[in-house]
């Protein structure tokens, strides 16, 4: 490959790096409103749902690039439970998002908790290696009165 062929790969992926962050949305785009929240009825406080997204994306919000991970959600739920089409319409959004793991892991547990208002939550984020490394970040929710309930 000569040097002409190296400055074009270059000035074409910086095009390309440059679209992607001109395509990109900040996490204001992200709208808990699509979250449907589903009577339930928990009052022995024993049954815990998970909910595993093992194809969750997102953007990096330096360079634009797609990040790819699973998200594990794990609640103990008091009155409601997730409709699981709405949760995938929510996840949707981040597609064209451009946030950091930590961010949005903690942007999802607020909204769910929001939305839902569980007695405990956990949510999970563990995206695939780049240059070696992978991330996992954990965020967690637990409502006042099962706080003050605990041995």
């Amino acid at each position: 490959m000569n040097t002409n062929d190296n400055s074009k790969a270059g000035s074409n992926m910086e095009k390309i790096t440059g679209h992607l962050i001109q395509i990109r949305q900040d996490a204001s785009f992200i709208s808990p409103d699509v979250l449907d929240p589903i009577p339930y009825e928990n009052k022995k406080k024993n049954s815990w749902v998970e909910i595993v997204n093992p194809e969750f994306t997102s953007l990096c919000p330096k360079t634009g690039l797609p990040d790819s991970g699973t998200i594990i959600i794990k609640y103990l739920p008091d009155q409601s439970i997730v409709e699981l089409k709405s949760l995938k319409y929510y996840f949707l959004q981040f597609r064209n998002t451009g946030i950091f793991y930590e961010n949005l892991t903690r942007l999802i547990l607020d909204h769910l908790v929001k939305t839902l208002e569980p007695f405990e939550m956990i949510v999970e984020a563990q995206f695939t290696p780049r240059g070696g490394i992978s991330s996992k970040v954990t965020s967690t929710y637990a409502k006042k009165e099962m706080e003050e309930k605990a041995p």
